[in-house]
């Protein structure tokens, strides 16, 4: 009889082996707290930051949801919003590729904040570049 022993770690993108290297609920919270709070203090940001509302309770809370759904979790987005349409939901904004790119930057540097593995982190700026660029409403 030979038994088969598996090391191996679940890849990102199977199941919710990506939400779980994210640090469930909590990790993407914090991730989007980070988030935002650096899309607040950068000044390659401030374009980006002008076209959220003043309050950032509801653009936090819906991030998160959208994240955790989206690495494989539950899906929180749903249960609160409704289905999840990118293109829509962004179509009355002015998102061109300098404002995707500064999105995607002002990501990439809360990620680096994050306490995830490097690997993941290469993982999900890579991924995160295809929600982004749905979100683009211009040229």
């Amino acid at each position: 009889m030979t038994t088969h022993i598996h090391n191996e770690q679940p890849r990102y993108g199977d199941g919710d082996a990506s939400f779980q290297a994210a640090g469930g609920e909590t990790g993407i919270r914090r991730l989007v707290d980070d988030f935002y709070e650096l899309m607040g203090q950068l000044p390659e940001t401030q374009e980006i930051r002008a076209l959220h509302p003043a309050d950032l309770t509801q653009s936090r809370d819906k991030l998160a949801r959208f994240l955790c759904g989206w690495l494989g979790g539950p899906q929180r987005y749903r249960e609160k919003y409704g289905p999840i349409r990118i293109p829509s939901a962004h179509a009355h904004l002015h998102i061109g590729t300098k404002q995707r790119d500064a999105w995607l930057a002002c990501m990439h540097q809360a990620l680096e904040q994050q306490p995830y593995a490097e690997s993941f982190k290469a993982y999900l700026i890579e991924q995160l570049a295809i929600p982004a660029e749905r979100c683009r409403t211009r040229d």
